[in-house]
């Protein structure tokens, strides 16, 4: 791919799309964190600019004043010291600030290569549609916080689910369109052996989408923190009393903990076979050599990230462990998006 980019006449704008998407993953790390720190809701108010962070001690009480009147003080952390309040702090604040940087990079960039015409033909329009998701991320964002400062002391695991889902298509769009400038001298033209496995990568895809919105369910939840075993949770396969306690058969498994881990250790397994499956097929059909390749990466990431889910349930859901576990989901998502490209277009360069 370094000769792709050696070889283009767009580089500028290439560098652009990827330090963009570089930003949006280390955002979902930082994101990550925040979650698993507790450090979400204690910024309790928002705006589109921004502000400077506490620079006093005044400052600091103001803040500090602010997150006594929330719930989660109230409830989960009465008695915190303002020293305990800045560490949660400073995760919220960074993961704000590096949202508002993303915006900052597009935008500039954007005016930066419009008006030095290196922009390529087309893609005016496709920029508009990043800066729109980029806008309604943040607006999430906030709904989201927004959720876990009336009454309860949590967000909303539905508003958290779309938060993730909307950062993933946002890079999923930044990364698609890298890639398209990249091998911008390949057309489509797939044989029929790669029309019939991107087939069953596009299902892998939509399962795996499936898995990440159901680990935001877990994270939303605390699900993980329940039944820290495997691969029974705990002496049963189906410990149906602790899931099926709501009339509607379908709300036991959107919300309520143990039926949410059961359905995400459940699409992990899925993963897993289809996996499997991919890779059975990928010695039956004759595919080019770079798509060998990729295959063996999602291979490998899909195995390093079902081990990584095990650790993490057993050991009750550590930060590095959670943190890891999310950063692999992306990398497994990122490469699964570069197979998909490269099963729908001629890649001649690399053979």
């Amino acid at each position: 791919m370094f000769s792709l980019f050696k070889q283009n006449p767009y580089k500028p704008f290439v560098i652009w799309l990827l330090t963009g998407a570089v930003l949006i993953y280390v955002m979902v790390v930082v994101g990550s964190i925040t979650r698993l720190t507790h450090s979400g809701l204690s910024i309790t108010d928002w705006s589109v600019m921004g502000s400077l962070p506490p620079m006093s001690e005044e400052s600091w009480i103001e803040h500090f004043s602010k997150y006594q009147e929330s719930p989660e003080y109230k409830i989960k952390n009465f008695g915190m010291s303002l020293e305990e309040f800045r560490s949660i702090f400073w995760w919220e604040y960074i993961h704000r600030f590096i949202g508002r940087l993303i915006g900052v990079v597009f935008i500039v960039g954007f005016i930066v290569l419009h008006f030095k015409k290196q922009i390529p033909e087309g893609y005016n329009m496709k920029v508009l549609v990043l800066f729109f998701l980029g806008a309604l991320q943040g607006v999430i964002g906030w709904w989201m916080v927004k959720s876990g400062l009336v009454d309860k002391p949590a967000v909303s695991h539905y508003r958290l689910a779309i938060h993730l889902l909307n950062a993933f298509l946002v890079f999923g769009f930044t990364f698609w369109y890298l890639l398209d400038v990249l091998y911008y001298k390949h057309r489509f033209q797939t044989s029929r052996d790669e029309k019939r496995y991107l087939f069953w990568v596009i299902v892998f895809f939509i399962v795996l989408i499936a898995q990440i919105k159901y680990g935001a369910f877990v994270a939303g939840l605390k699900a993980g923190l329940f039944y820290n075993t495997w691969p029974k949770m705990g002496t049963e396969w189906f410990p149906s009393d602790t899931i099926l306690i709501y009339d509607n058969f379908l709300r036991n498994f959107l919300d309520v903990p143990a039926g949410v881990q059961f359905v995400h250790r459940t699409l992990g397994i899925l993963v897993v076979l289809l996996t499997i499956w991919l890779w059975h097929l990928s010695s039956k059909y004759q595919l080019k050599a770079n798509q060998q390749r990729t295959i063996s990466w999602v291979i490998y990431f899909v195995t390093i990230q079902f081990m990584l889910g095990i650790f993490t349930l057993l050991y009750q859901v550590p930060i590095f462990l959670g943190v890891l576990h999310q950063t692999v989901a992306f990398f497994l998502y990122a490469t699964t998006i570069y197979l998909i490209f490269l099963l729908t277009r001629k890649n001649t360069l690399s053979e």
